[in-house]
């Protein structure tokens, strides 16, 4: 599979873990993450995700864990280009003054399977601060149950002056 350098998320690696995603939300939550039909590629399903009107992020299974995807809205509001967000700790979305809070819920996420109605302080690459508001944060784990890393999703955020 050719994959232009400007689209990275459709890299085959990616769109299994996108597949991951999917199926783990449904697994924890009953509903799905973005509407699909039988009829869509993989590659298809992808660039639904990355553009969906919502953030959608997640981050691997190491010990300080690195964030593994992010879709554009993600990218804008951490103000982020794709290579940056992949290869930044996922502890540093958040203040460090905000960081216990934000292990405590992602404690609580792994051993419950998911969380919801998350609100928190995040902050971008720039310094600028915003509220989350009604976040899901699940475990990313495949059909055998094995956890891949932790994702989340919101669509509420509002900057902080």
């Amino acid at each position: 599979m050719s994959i232009n350098k400007s689209e990275p998320w459709l890299q085959t690696e990616l769109l299994a873990h996108i597949q991951l995603l999917l199926y783990s939300f449904h697994h924890w939550t009953g509903n799905d993450l973005i509407p699909i039909t039988d009829r869509q590629s993989p590659l298809e399903i992808a660039n639904s995700l990355f553009n969906a009107n919502f953030v959608v992020v997640s981050h691997g299974t190491q010990a300080d864990p690195i964030l593994n995807y992010g879709n554009q809205k993600a990218l804008d509001l951490w103000k982020m280009d794709w290579q940056t967000l992949t290869s930044t700790p996922s502890r540093y979305t958040a203040e460090p003054i905000e960081r216990s809070e934000r292990e405590q819920l992602l404690a609580q996420a792994k051993s419950q399977g998911y969380i919801s109605n998350y609100r928190g302080i995040r902050i971008a690459s720039n310094g600028d601060r915003f509220y989350i508001d009604q976040a899901i944060i699940w475990n990313v784990v495949d059909k055998n149950n094995k956890l891949w890393g932790q994702a989340a999703t919101f669509s509420n955020w509002e900057a902080i002056a």
